[in-house]
């Protein structure tokens, strides 16, 4: 992964209590804490040399950086959990072959939004980890993954129950033994342009953006109870190149699930 440079500030609206919690914010990411002295973030950037900043403001806690803004949102996961209760499927959690007391690794969390729907479906008895390779992505989504506001009681769970842990997938998957996870599923797309919405757009400053390898799959399908699993977009050589021979989802949707059974099935 490329080193990102980065410091932690506050808003212009200065108050002890952020200056607090920004100087907190940035022990545990091992990093500075600069005054925001009525500076802007392009300016303070380019003072200091980095390509961002994470910025502590009274509601949020983001990072700023030329490409944007980026903070944690849930994104869709409610909509999905709420079609997932009306009995609809969800192409994701229908290539998973999950259910109540399942695990799933979550090899490339992003903001989240997949591994909230997996929680939901896993249930209390299930358990849903997701690794991100990026300090900042990580301390974000793990922050509002534990306070983000939502009505849904079911969404609230089930975002309360993801496990966050900064790391590298491929040097995490060399720590399990067989059968450690039910499934383990990858989502590089985040990375491409032009796929998503603005707020995953503005992951590329921090995002890992190495390609999937075929080590990393077998090594997957070595560990995992029942499936691999890789969301791409329709079409993709990564599935061949991959070793993906089985594709699901939606005959008309963009995106498609590339699905290998292991030796738990």
């Amino acid at each position: 992964m490329k080193s990102l440079g980065f410091a932690v500030t506050t808003s212009h609206r200065v108050k002890p209590v952020l200056v607090e919690y920004a100087k907190q914010i940035a022990g545990e990411l091992e990093t500075r804490y600069v005054e925001r002295n009525d500076r802007s973030i392009e300016a303070l950037s380019a003072e200091l040399g980095v390509e961002g900043m994470v910025v502590v403001k009274s509601k949020k806690v983001s990072f700023v950086s030329r490409a944007g803004e980026f903070f944690f949102h849930p994104g869709i996961a409610g909509p999905r959990i709420n079609e997932l209760k009306n009995g609809k499927t969800d192409q994701m959690i229908d290539a998973m072959s999950i259910k109540p007391g399942n695990s799933v690794l979550d090899c490339t969390l992003g903001l989240g939004t997949d591994a909230i729907v997996a929680s939901y479906t896993v249930g209390n008895s299930g358990r849903v980890v997701g690794l991100e390779n990026s300090p900042v992505i990580a301390y974000l989504v793990k922050s509002g993954l534990a306070s983000y506001p939502v009505a849904d009681g079911d969404t609230f769970t089930a975002m309360r129950r993801v496990e966050v842990v900064q790391a590298d997938h491929r040097d995490y998957l060399r720590t399990l033994p067989a059968g450690s996870f039910d499934v383990i599923y990858f989502d590089p797309m985040f990375r491409l342009p032009g796929r998503r919405s603005p707020a995953i757009n503005n992951l590329r400053a921090l995002a890992d953006p190495e390609p999937l390898d075929r080590e990393t799959i077998n090594l997957a399908v070595k560990i995992a109870n029942k499936r691999v699993v890789v969301k791409e977009r329709r079409g993709s050589a990564e599935f061949g190149r991959l070793g993906f021979e089985k594709i699901q989802g939606g005959r008309y949707a963009p995106v498609v699930y590339g699905v290998i059974n292991c030796q738990g099935l």
